[in-house]
């Protein structure tokens, strides 16, 4: 529990150091949902899906780099009509607040810019991860590693495109989803 306590003070202060330490930067806030998955880390056939959503603000510090804190959840069940899942007691269910950090790195080039990015956070709820070699059943605070790939599409980038993972190591488990999101400039 202290390790989650350290890693919530570290990520307040990342987050307020850098919202008062640069004046000059371009800021926004972007708003995604998609499609939900969760799937454990074992090669098993059963993974839940449902619904995500996030919104985070964004501090531009060079047409390549950027800030975000976030926040967002994760509405994901195993399917009850996966036979096979079902017979063998087979879940991989995410139900959870995510709040944190991540840092973006953009190809600076027009109209359409790959991305990646990563980040540290905690996600608040209840995870399963049941198959044939995982029994954990997980609620309360977690730490998690959000990872995404994707597009910035647009003249000014403001329309995005992803595939955006959260690992949760001590669920055993990845979550994420397919988003689409929009950017609004606020300065």
């Amino acid at each position: 529990m202290k390790k989650n306590v350290y890693i919530l003070t570290l990520l307040g202060l990342f987050t307020f150091y850098s919202t008062y330490a640069q004046s000059d930067t371009k800021r926004s806030i972007k708003a995604s949902v998609g499609y939900g998955i969760s799937t454990p880390y074992d090669d098993v056939e059963v993974n839940g899906s449902g619904f995500f959503a996030q919104g985070e603000y964004i501090m531009e510090f060079y047409n390549w780099l950027d800030i975000r804190p976030y926040a967002g959840f994760i509405l994901a069940s195993s399917d009850e009509e996966d036979n096979a899942a079902n017979e063998a007691g087979f879940k991989s269910d995410a139900n959870a607040f995510l709040i944190g950090g991540k840092a973006r790195i953009t190809a600076p080039i027009p109209w359409v810019a790959p991305y990646l990015e990563a980040g540290i956070g905690m996600s608040f709820g209840k995870f399963e991860t049941i198959t044939n070699t995982t029994n954990i059943e997980k609620s309360g605070a977690l730490y998690h590693i959000p990872i995404s790939v994707g597009l910035e599409i647009g003249r000014k980038h403001n329309i995005d495109v992803s595939l955006t993972y959260f690992v949760h190591p001590t669920a055993e488990q990845v979550s994420g989803a397919f988003t689409f999101g929009v950017a609004f400039p606020l300065n």
